[in-house]
C-alpha cells in the first residue's frame, strides 16, 4: 500500500479509538447497560439455552475479563462490553433455573391448604391470598405448586388473614396464563419469577386450620402489623394509602382510589421509591444533624454529619425491609446508601455512578426485573433527573430562595414526566394528559407534610402515640387524593394509546441512554433512535383478529374500533385487547359492533353449537368446544389452541397468514412442561 494509504487508513481508525478515549472516566454507567442487554437477549430467544451454552457463555465472559488486561485503551471497553452481554445472557438463563417450581398443568377444583405468604387486591378489587407451603386433594408433592395465589368471593370473613397463618379453602385452580395475543404481556412468564404455579379463587369461606409458628413471616407479620394500626388510627381510603407508603400493603386500597392515581399520573406516589426513600432518609439524616447542631458539647467533638449519614443509612435498611423490598425501593435504598457513604467520604453523593451502581445491584439479583415496568420506569426517571440536574449544576446559583424551590420542583416533575410518560403510555396505554399539573399540586406536600409526618409516626408507635402524626398525615394524604379525584374528571384528562412494536420500547431506551450517559456533542445522536421510535409506534399496525387461548372470545378490527363476540365473560382478556388498540371503549360498546359482515369469522359457543358447526372453505371457524372432524374451513378450537396459544390473523395476497403466542414466546421454562421437566433445578 502507497505511504499516502497507510496515512489515510491510520487517521480514518484514529477516529473511532478518539471518540472511545473521549468517554474515559464516564464508562461505569455503561456497565449495567451490556449487562441489561445481556438480559435482554436471554428474553429474546425463542429456545430456552441449555446447561453446555450458559456454561460456555459464562466462560467467554470470564475468559474476556481476564483479557482486559492485555487489551489496549481503545479495546477495552469493547471487550468488557461484550463479556457483559455473555454474563448478562448467563446470569438470566440461571436465574429462571434457580426459580423452577411445578406449574399445575390442569384444571383443579377440591380442597387447596397453604399458608398465608402474601395479601393484596386483585384487579377486580377482591382480597387476595398467597399461599405457600401448599396442599392440593390426591396431588403428589412433585406436582404441587410451591405457591398459588387465591381471589376471595362470596361470603368471607370467617377469619382474619393474617401472615403465617395456615388456612384451607375449597378453590378452582388453574396454570397462569399466557399471552392475551401474541408478544403482549406474558403472565406465564411472570408468575414463573414469582414462583406461583397456579391462580384460581374460591367462593367458599376460607377457614383457619393452624395459628401462625413464632419467627415465621416474622418482616411481612410486622408490616402486617404495622399497617393494621395505621388503618385504625386512619379509617377509610386515607388510611389505605397511608399503609401503602409506609409499609407497601395495598391491601386496604380500593379500585376506585388505584385508578384515579393511574388517570391523573400520580400512581407513583403509591411505588415507594426515590421520591419516599429520599424523603425517608432525608428527614432523618436532617433531623439527626440538626439534633447534633443543637448540643454544643456533641457539635464541638463528634462528626455529627458523618453519624447522622449513618442514622439516615439505618433508618433507610429499615425502611427498605418494612416496604416488602420491591425493585423500586431497592433502587433507592442503593441510590441512598451511596450518596449517605458519599457524604460520610465527603464526595459528592448523587452521581449516574451511584445510579449504574443501583442498576448494577437490581439486575444481579433479579434479572427478570428488567422487564417490569416499574423497574424502567423508576430507572428513566431517575437517570433523567441525574442528567438534567448535572447540566443545571451551578446554572441556579444567587436565585432567591423560593424560586430556586418552585423551579426544582417545576423542572424534576417535568423531566420525571417527560422520561417515564412513553414508559407508562406502552406498558397501560394510557396518558395523563394532566398529570403535570396534578403532580405540582400533590408531590411539594408529600415532601413537607405526607412522608415527615409518616417517619414520626413509627418512632411514637411504640409509645402509643402515632395518632397524632398520622392525622396529620391523613390531611396531606386527603388533599392529594383530592387532587387526583379533581384532575382525572378535568375534560380530556386521558388519552389512550396503542400498543407499540416490539422495537419501540428498546429505541427509546437505547436513544435516552446516549443522551444522558455519552459525554460530548456526540450525545445528540441519541435523538435519532428516539426519532426512529417515535415513527414506529405511530405507524404500529394491531392484528385485524385476535383470538383468546380457551377459543372464549374473538375480536375483529374494523374502522369503528374492535368488534368483539360477546358482551360479558372473557372480560380481562377483552380489557386488554381493547386497551392494546388504544381505544377507551367498553366490553359491551365493542360487541355492539358484532358480527362484522365483510370478515369470514365464525364464533360458535357450546357443545351443541360446535356438534352442529359448519362452514365453507376460506372461512374462520372459532369455538370453545373440539370441532367435528373433517370442516372444509380454517379451525381454531381448544385442542388446537392448547398448542398454538392465542392467536392473530391477517390476510394477505398469499392468503391467510396465521401468528401464535408461541410462535413469539418460544418454548420456554414457564411455557412448555417438556422443557420444565429437564430444568437443571428440581423440587
Amino acid at each position: 500500500m502507497p505511504h499516502g494509504g497507510a496515512d489515510v487508513l491510520h487517521r480514518t481508525a484514529a477516529v473511532p479509538a478518539g471518540i472511545i478515549l473521549a468517554q474515559r472516566g464516564h464508562l461505569f454507567p455503561w456497565v449495567p447497560v451490556a449487562l441489561g442487554l445481556g438480559i435482554g437477549l436471554y428474553f429474546l430467544v425463542d429456545e430456552e439455552p441449555d446447561v453446555t451454552r450458559v456454561l460456555m457463555l459464562a466462560g467467554i465472559a470470564a475468559l474476556l475479563s481476564g483479557m482486559v488486561i492485555l487489551a489496549g485503551a481503545v479495546l477495552r471497553p469493547l471487550v468488557w462490553g461484550v463479556a457483559l452481554v455473555c454474563a448478562g445472557l448467563a446470569l438470566a438463563a440461571t436465574r429462571a433455573q434457580m426459580v423452577a417450581e411445578p406449574v399445575l398443568g390442569w384444571r383443579y377444583y377440591g380442597a387447596v391448604e397453604g399458608r398465608i405468604v402474601g395479601i393484596d387486591r386483585s384487579g377486580s378489587d377482591a382480597v387476595r391470598l398467597t399461599l405457600d407451603r401448599v396442599r392440593l386433594d390426591s396431588v403428589s408433592t412433585a406436582r404441587t405448586p410451591a405457591r398459588v395465589r387465591l381471589s376471595l368471593h362470596g361470603q368471607q370473613g370467617f377469619i382474619d388473614p393474617v401472615p403465617g397463618l395456615t388456612v384451607i379453602t375449597t378453590a378452582h385452580l388453574s396454570p397462569p396464563g399466557g399471552p392475551v395475543e401474541p408478544g403482549g404481556f406474558d403472565f406465564q412468564r411472570h408468575t414463573w419469577f414469582d414462583r406461583l404455579g397456579a391462580i384460581g379463587y374460591t367462593r367458599v369461606p376460607v377457614l383457619a386450620l393452624a395459628p401462625p409458628q413464632a419467627g415465621e413471616t416474622r418482616i411481612f407479620t410486622t408490616r402486617m402489623a404495622l399497617s393494621a394500626r395505621i388503618r385504625a388510627a386512619l379509617p377509610g381510603e386515607t388510611g389505605g394509602i397511608a399503609a401503602a407508603l409506609i409499609t407497601g400493603d395495598r391491601s386496604g386500597l380500593s379500585l376506585e382510589v388505584t385508578e384515579a392515581l393511574r388517570r391523573t399520573n400520580l400512581a407513583h406516589l403509591l411505588a415507594i421509591s426515590g421520591l419516599h426513600m429520599g424523603l425517608v432518609a432525608g428527614f432523618v439524616y436532617a433531623s439527626l444533624r440538626l439534633i447534633g447542631a443543637a448540643v454544643p458539647r456533641i457539635a464541638l467533638n463528634w462528626p455529627v454529619r458523618s453519624m447522622a449519614a449513618m442514622g439516615a443509612l439505618a433508618a433507610g435498611a429499615g425502611y427498605l425491609a418494612l416496604s416488602g423490598g420491591a425493585i423500586a425501593t431497592e433502587r433507592a435504598f442503593v441510590m441512598a446508601a451511596v450518596a449517605f457513604v458519599a457524604l460520610i467520604a465527603d464526595r459528592r453523593a448523587i452521581t449516574l455512578r451511584a445510579l449504574a451502581l443501583a442498576a448494577l445491584v437490581v439486575l444481579i439479583l433479579r434479572p427478570e426485573a428488567l422487564l417490569s415496568p416499574g423497574f424502567q420506569m423508576s430507572f428513566a426517571a431517575t437517570t433523567a433527573l441525574v442528567a438534567v440536574f448535572a447540566l443545571l449544576r451551578g446554572r441556579m446559583t444567587g436565585w432567591p430562595g423560593p424560586v430556586k424551590a418552585v423551579a426544582t420542583v417545576v423542572i424534576s416533575s417535568s423531566v420525571a414526566g417527560l422520561a417515564t410518560a412513553p414508559v407508562g403510555a406502552a406498558h397501560f396505554n394510557m396518558l395523563a394528559h394532566y398529570g403535570l399539573i396534578a403532580n405540582l399540586a400533590a408531590v411539594p406536600l408529600m415532601g413537607a407534610l405526607v412522608m415527615p409526618a409518616g417517619v414520626l409516626s413509627l418512632v411514637v408507635m411504640p409509645l402509643g402515640l402515632e395518632v397524632v402524626p398520622l392525622t396529620v398525615m391523613g390531611w396531606g394524604l386527603d388533599w392529594v387524593l383530592g387532587v387526583a379525584r379533581v384532575v382525572q374528571g378535568w375534560e380530556g384528562a386521558v388519552g389512550h394509546m396503542p400498543a407499540p412494536g416490539p422495537w419501540v420500547l428498546p429505541l427509546y431506551a437505547a436513544g435516552g441512554l446516549m443522551l444522558a450517559l455519552w459525554r460530548g456533542p456526540g450525545c445528540l445522536a441519541g435523538v435519532v433512535p428516539l426519532i426512529l421510535a417515535g415513527v414506529l409506534w405511530v405507524g404500529a399496525e394491531r392484528p385485524p383478529v385476535l383470538i383468546d387461548d380457551g377459543g372464549e372470545i374473538v375480536g375483529v378490527l374494523t374502522p369503528e374500533g374492535r368488534a368483539l363476540s360477546r358482551d360479558k365473560g372473557a372480560g380481562f382478556v377483552a380489557e386488554v385487547w381493547l386497551e392494546n388498540d388504544g381505544s377507551g371503549s367498553t366490553q359491551a360498546e365493542a360487541a355492539g359492533l358484532w358480527p362484522v359482515a365483510d370478515v369470514p369469522v365464525i364464533h360458535l359457543r357450546g357443545k351443541r353449537a360446535a356438534a352442529a358447526a359448519q362452514c365453507r372453505a376460506g372461512e374462520v371457524l372459532v369455538l370453545n368446544q373440539p370441532a367435528p372432524k373433517g370442516l372444509p374451513c380454517e379451525v381454531f378450537d381448544p385442542p388446537r389452541l392448547r398448542d398454538t396459544g392465542a392467536v392473530a390473523l391477517r390476510w394477505t395476497q398469499s392468503g391467510l397468514h396465521v401468528q401464535t403466542a408461541r410462535e413469539v414466546s418460544g418454548r420456554r421454562l414457564w411455557n412448555d412442561p417438556r422443557v420444565r421437566d429437564a430444568a437443571w433445578f428440581r423440587r
